[in-house]
């Protein structure tokens, strides 16, 4: 391994990551540093390899004969690496790590976490909140949740929750509306990241074609809910996202129906996980937890065509 010595260590981990993911802004997201420090990082592994290894194009990082010949050797051999610094980690036995999604995170999860370790005082919680795509099998992640269709290769994906989305907005501005097709007056608060659309909900309620009336367009759900909750429009949201709000009185669901979008949340663990007491016990708990929250949304927010306003 004396080979190693002629070469900087994070230059290859730089390398691994642009081949990995195609551009030099999505490996700097990923190792938590800039853009130029991983461009210089790749430039001197090059120097010290004697190789190029990267073509510069406009659509990204493009690999040369070198770069494909040496590209899936590193990605092999940082797995191994992230394997044995994963399999370090789990020996602590009382801590469950879990990779979640910010708005999952913020807008359900963390309101609930108390009932978890009230229950279950033995077993420590870390909350690794990213919108970024963990591999349990080569992370120090226990378990994940995530949305989408649960067809995540490598992994086992058990079904929490179909997601179903509906309009919310203030009370204020839900006192002005007496059908669904009044939404259309209202200003819209857009999720530009989300999965669906506006004509998802519209379809289901024969309003299939007519425009929004777009205010606010963000690129995070909670700044949209946060809008939503001040008045500043109606804004498309989904179970988990609007529970608290709804059932705090922030929020109301002036029509329905709850309109299913193909997507789902998602328990995700390894495909080789042994069982682990500790997710065995955080499945239990979620489920039961997400059972009772829509039971009770249900209630503050009935499913119906065209419920009056509330």
């Amino acid at each position: 391994m004396r080979n190693l010595n002629l070469i900087h260590l994070n230059g290859l981990r730089a390398v691994e990551a642009v081949g990995r993911l195609g551009s030099l802004p999505a490996a700097a997201e990923e190792l938590g540093v800039s853009v130029g420090a991983v461009s210089q990082q790749v430039i001197k592994a090059e120097q010290q390899l004697h190789h190029k290894l990267f073509e510069r194009q406009p659509k990204g990082m493009v690999p040369t004969e070198a770069g494909r010949d040496i590209l899936p050797r590193l990605a092999e051999a940082f797995r191994l690496l992230s394997g044995a610094v994963a399999a370090a980690h789990h020996r602590n036995d009382d801590l469950l790590t879990i990779s979640v999604a910010p708005v999952f995170a913020a807008r359900w999860l963390v309101y609930r976490l108390g009932a978890f370790s009230e229950r279950h005082p033995d077993i420590n919680l870390r909350i690794d909140a990213t919108t970024r795509l963990v591999d349990p099998a080569v992370s120090d992640v226990d378990l994940c949740i995530r949305v989408g269709k649960g067809n995540w290769p490598g992994a086992r994906a058990e079904l929490l929750l179909e997601q179903r989305i509906f309009p919310v907005c203030a009370p204020a501005l839900a006192e002005r509306l007496s059908a669904p097709e009044d939404i259309l007056e209202l200003p819209a608060i857009i999720d530009g990241r989300a999965m669906f659309g506006w004509d998802v909900w519209l379809g289901a309620v024969g309003l299939a074609g007519r425009p929004v009336n777009v205010r606010h367009v963000f690129n995070e759900a909670s700044l949209c809910l946060d809008s939503a909750i001040s008045g500043q429009g109606v804004m498309l949201a989904w179970q988990t996202i609007a529970s608290h709000a709804i059932r705090a009185g922030q929020l109301v669901v002036p029509f329905g129906p709850w309109v299913a979008t193909g997507d789902g949340h998602y328990l995700v663990t390894a495909e080789t996980a042994r069982p682990d007491p500790k997710v065995a016990a955080f499945r239990r708990w979620l489920k039961e937890e997400l059972a009772e929250d829509m039971e009770r949304l249900a209630k503050a927010a009935p499913d119906r065509p065209h419920s009056p306003a509330l």
